[in-house]
């Protein structure tokens, strides 16, 4: 056990009880919800300033997240290598698809358009390219300092998105 997990024993906490709990208290949240709404949940590492707060891969909970959590789309942070591998992708349902958070929100160099594509190839190896998505790793503004970057950085960031996408998944 690493990261959360680790540090929630550590406390005198179960990790897999918390876990447990969080996905009986969204699922609850989400009963009756009208069979056309799609539901994506982000799985935030701290946003704050352009600081984060969580590290590690998403190997500890992926498995009963990804299965057992009544939503359509994970948008999970991979902008950097505090989140890990691709690998725990492998536990995705076919029903449902990832949003790969590839593009970092607290930094303002814009990231290479290739090594995003080159990316979104390695998690092609465990979700087919159809359940993928690409998008900046968080709000560039989580709190209301916002994170170091500028308006025109900002910009940049999300146009690269856009051309990217549109590279990969074409239209």
């Amino acid at each position: 056990m690493s990261g959360c997990g680790a540090g929630f024993a550590q406390r005198g906490y179960d990790p897999d009880e918390w876990v447990g709990r969080y996905i009986q208290l969204v699922n609850h949240s989400l009963r009756g919800r009208l069979p056309d709404i799609t539901v994506s949940m982000h799985l935030c590492r701290g946003n704050n300033q352009g600081k984060w707060l969580g590290e590690g891969g998403y190997d500890y909970i992926a498995e009963r997240l990804f299965n057992e959590l009544e939503i359509d789309f994970f948008c999970l942070e991979y902008d950097s290598p505090r989140a890990g591998s691709f690998v725990p992708l492998r536990f995705l349902p076919k029903s449902k698809g990832v949003v790969l958070g590839l593009i970092s929100s607290k930094l303002a160099a814009l990231e290479d358009p290739d090594q995003v594509r080159q990316r979104i190839d390695e998690a092609c190896k465990y979700v087919e390219l159809e359940r993928l998505a690409l998008s900046p790793q968080c709000g560039f503004a989580s709190t209301a300092p916002g994170n170091p970057i500028t308006p025109e950085a900002q910009r940049a960031k999300l146009q690269l998105v856009v051309d990217v996408a549109r590279e990969v998944w074409g239209q």
